[in-house]
């Protein structure tokens, strides 16, 4: 994908970052197309990433009236949210007295499933003039494309699989649960819940060690799509290298996504890990939302 200049007039972007790689991969992207990136790397998500290589501000969830002073002190006008974050309970929380001001709002944004968080919390944002963009509309290069990424094919069985993964996943939907179910000769073995993707695959793995999936090793798929009706803007799937690490401990024949809607970090050592794994990664079209 040919990476394009940044517009002019675009000025600095501010990105609310969880953990893992991908706050990282999004924030060199973007530098990458000449513009400058704040990060605001939360407390008890963030910490072991190196945010050091980009201006930076660290905030504790709540602390609204801090990111949005430093943000805009910093001329940023559009913010990203990116990053692994487990879901806070409200007690984790630490507002200041702007997030206090905002408490009302932020209760009823809890009261609900993780996208009506992130939404409610976005919302918040654009009530105080900032825009808000997701991660893949300002790094289009960071998402996953049509077909197989490395060497190894699909078979016939690992496309039903995706079908029904897929099927699932599309009905499941609107509940708000989780975004990945893992399929094998179309029987649903794993549903992602709250542990997300990495622990339903280490769930897996132990269910397959205790001898409670009939499935050989190299059967099976790990499917992940959007929720229908998602605001892409906030919480699209993502998968790297640890995912295949994952896949490849608990057995599974490959990876399918969704092309276009599905974030990759670091997709060429997730390529050599797929390859070196004897694993499939292929970006589908999905049923429309």
């Amino acid at each position: 994908m040919t990476v394009t200049a940044a517009a002019p007039g675009e000025g600095p972007l501010a990105m609310i970052c969880g953990g893992g790689s991908l706050p990282l991969a999004v924030a060199d992207a973007v530098a990458a197309r000449g513009r400058r990136v704040v990060l605001f790397p939360l407390r008890g998500a963030a910490e072991g990433t190196p945010v050091e290589r980009h201006s930076h501000h660290w905030i504790y969830v709540g602390q609204i009236g801090k990111f949005l002073r430093l943000a805009r002190a910093e001329g940023c006008r559009e913010v990203v949210f990116i990053g692994a974050l487990v879901r806070p309970s409200i007690w984790q929380v630490h507002p200041d007295l702007v997030g206090l001001s905002f408490l009302p709002k932020v209760l009823r944004a809890f009261r609900g499933g993780d996208n009506h968080l992130l939404s409610g919390m976005g919302k918040l944002l654009e009530g105080e003039g900032l825009r808000l963009r997701g991660a893949h509309e300002v790094a289009p290069q960071i998402l996953v494309p049509d077909g197989v990424l490395g060497r190894v094919q699909m078979t016939e069985r690992d496309r039903a699989d995706i079908a029904l993964g897929l099927d699932y996943l599309h009905a499941a939907g609107p509940f708000d649960v989780g975004q990945a179910v893992i399929v094998a000769g179309r029987h649903i073995l794993a549903v992602e819940a709250a542990e997300g993707t990495d622990g339903m695959l280490a769930r897996m793995a132990e269910m397959r060690a205790n001898g409670r999936v009939r499935a050989p090793r190299g059967a099976g798929v790990l499917v992940k799509a959007p929720k229908p009706h998602q605001d892409r803007r906030f919480d699209l799937p993502s998968v790297g290298p640890t995912t295949v690490e994952g896949a490849a401990r608990a057995g599974l024949a490959g990876i399918a996504v969704i092309a276009g809607e599905t974030v990759i970090a670091e997709p060429a050592a997730m390529t050599v890990a797929a390859d070196k794994a004897g694993l499939f990664v292929v970006g589908v079209r999905g049923p429309a939302s």
